[in-house]
């Protein structure tokens, strides 16, 4: 085997059915159960996370919840614990970066590390993987699978065939000989839409598309597809591959967003929900140091037609007294008067890192107090949990924060399907 002439090492930690795992932690009776975490079988949600007994009935992550409970109901499901799940998510990347200062969280259940120039500290990379596996284990409890590679891609893939609780290493120069009999959809990012571009042109591999080469790529896929011939040979290439390792890219726009149980008409129920996701908003902006001068709602009715609408502040703002104003404001001059409301959305987007404006000599609106007001707050939903307190407008809420309502928001998400 060739050496990789930079001698790079990069290990992609993923760990396995995280949110089962972590269930099971508190309740051992889970093991080797089918297990669906994301809500009950009757609601509209989807799936956050399925045990691997779950999967071998066709349950999969992002899969409506009736749909798993059709497939598996012997499943037992779980609403989640969030605040649980970031709690494990911090002590294992408090792991891994024992094992190096270069870590690259891709999201609450994986992360990239550079083990490059290591290896008379911790051993060849198999050693120094196993190492980390058990660290991982004895620090959380918790088991992971870790993939090897010279790319953070092939990494990636790597981890995703060790799984479950397992190691896989590629060989540095031997690549393309290992990605060329895989699907073309193992490669992250190439979700249905692409992979059935491919195949109408014969590419059903990894190998095909690389042997088709950039140029004929490009020509059929625009820049995708000159990312594609890179990925297809190993490469990290495109999107957020292309970054420099442990380069966090601030997100475009922070959201949240609920599907009602039952469509609703009822105005106390959405201006709770509409507080209650204004409140996640601010506390997700106010984590990552970003101020929104955008806010957008999004209301979606019964019949399935969508609003969206937006407003530009006139000041920067991470505050949830401002936020909410202006989300109320929206909703009240553009909701359909008589329609059953299916899903509602907060955005805060044009994120900054400063508020953008002098700081005021007289501070009529209280802004400042507020400011104060809910880093005290925040500090308490770190110790007690997101429920703990909140906006009284939210008491009407009712609902705990679903799993799959509540993404990580953190950089280098790779998308598992491109619509």
């Amino acid at each position: 085997m060739t050496k990789d002439p930079d001698g790079r090492v990069i290990f992609h930690v993923d760990m396995d059915a995280f949110f089962v795992s972590v269930e099971e932690l508190s309740n051992p009776a889970l093991k080797g159960r089918p297990v669906v975490v994301g809500g009950k079988p009757d609601e509209r949600g989807v799936v956050a996370a399925a045990s691997y007994a779950a999967r071998k009935f066709g349950v999969h992550s992002a899969m409506p919840l009736r749909e798993a409970f059709r497939r598996c109901p012997q499943a037992i499901f779980l609403e989640g614990h969030p605040e649980r799940y970031l709690q494990y998510s911090k002590r294992v990347g408090k792991t891994l970066r024992q094992f190096s200062p270069l870590v690259s969280m891709a999201s609450i259940d994986e992360a990239y590390l550079d083990l490059s120039g290591t290896e008379r500290l911790l051993g060849p990379p198999i050693a120094a993987a196993h190492a980390l596996h058990e660290a991982v284990k004895e620090e959380t409890g918790l088991p992971c699978s870790i993939g090897i590679a010279t790319s953070r891609l092939v990494a990636k893939i790597c981890s995703a065939l060790a799984k479950p609780n397992g190691v896989l290493f590629v060989w540095p120069g031997a690549e393309p000989q290992f990605l060329a009999p895989l699907e073309i959809g193992r490669i992250p990012g190439v979700g249905r839409v692409t992979r059935e571009k491919l195949a109408a042109l014969g590419i059903r591999t990894i190998g095909e598309a690389a042997k088709r080469g950039e140029s004929f790529l490009e020509a059929h896929l625009g820049k995708a597809g000159a990312d594609l011939a890179g990925k297809a040979l190993g490469r990290d290439a495109g999107a957020w591959f292309s970054q420099e390792f442990a380069e966090q890219s601030d997100p475009k726009s922070i959201s949240h967003e609920t599907t009602f149980p039952e469509d609703t008409l009822d105005a106390v129920l959405v201006n709770a929900t509409i507080a209650k996701l204004t409140q996640l908003v601010g506390r997700r902006l106010r984590e990552q140091s970003l101020w929104a001068k955008t806010v957008q709602i999004k209301i979606r009715y019964s019949d399935f037609s969508t609003q969206t609408r937006a407003k530009t502040l006139d000041e920067a703002t991470q505050l949830d007294s401002v936020l909410l104003q202006t989300v109320r404001d929206l909703y009240e001059r553009n909701y359909a008067r008589g329609k059953a409301v299916r899903l509602l959305g907060v955005y805060a987007g044009s994120l900054q890192k400063a508020p953008g404006a002098q700081p005021r000599l007289f501070d009529t609106d209280g802004n400042a107090k507020w400011a104060k007001a809910l880093q005290a707050v925040d500090s308490l939903r770190d110790r007690y949990g997101e429920s703990s307190v909140g906006l009284a407008a939210t008491l009407r809420h009712g609902r705990r924060e679903r799993v799959h309502e509540n993404p990580s928001g953190l950089a280098g998400r790779v998308s598992q399907d491109d619509q």
